[in-house]
């Protein structure tokens, strides 16, 4: 546990930050989430090249918890318009990252063996669009309204060009689309600190 450790704590403060600022709009189409909850891929992937898979699954399994706790919390917490933290959003939030970071895991450790940032910008790019997905389809979509009748999200229905731009489409559409498009250029970004983390903690596998 203890050489994990560090991986653990940057796990719990990328989680813990991610749902403070997902509540913290960043223009119209993102929150500031979504530029500090995709270093949890990154944290998965330094712990999965450098001590393992059985390691890394650890460290997500942890960061699940600490998820769970804090959108617990959040759904205890009464802001203006309700619960800071609806249960559809907290179910959201659980259902993808346990899912994502794990596929994540997963396709890092099929592809470990090529060149270095094969594996985890193929496993960061999986994870994230698995992750994308599933949240906002969770959290926002009219077709689940029924996992949370009395929570109204017909706000996030409402029809709107793609970005502004684009063919109509819900708006939650858009914020899923924004978020996508943040982590993505955010997994190539994350090459050079990850060889660089790597290499600094396991220079044979560098």
């Amino acid at each position: 546990m203890t050489r994990i450790l560090p991986g653990v704590l940057a796990m719990a403060a990328v989680v813990v930050a991610s749902n403070i600022l997902v509540q913290v709009l960043f223009g119209q189409w993102l929150t500031w989430g979504a530029f500090t909850y995709p270093i949890a891929f990154l944290v998965t992937d330094v712990m999965n090249r450098v001590y393992g898979v059985s390691a890394a699954r650890r460290v997500v399994v942890i960061g699940f918890v600490v998820g769970v706790i804090c959108s617990l919390i959040g759904t205890q917490i009464m802001g203006e318009f309700g619960p800071l933290v609806t249960w559809r959003i907290a179910l959201g939030s659980g259902l993808a990252f346990l899912t994502a970071q794990m596929i994540d895991v997963s396709v890092f450790n099929r592809l470990r063996d090529g060149s270095w940032w094969r594996a985890p910008l193929a496993s960061t790019l999986v994870g994230s669009s698995l992750d994308t997905a599933i949240f906002f389809t969770v959290a926002f979509s009219g077709a689940l309204v029924f996992l949370e009748p009395g929570n109204d999200v017909s706000w996030a229905g409402e029809a709107l060009p793609l970005l502004g731009v684009g063919p109509v489409v819900p708006l939650w559409v858009s914020l899923a689309v924004a978020d996508w498009m943040v982590k993505l250029g955010l997994a190539l970004l994350a090459l050079l600190p990850f060889r660089a983390i790597v290499a600094k903690l396991s220079p044979q596998v560098a």
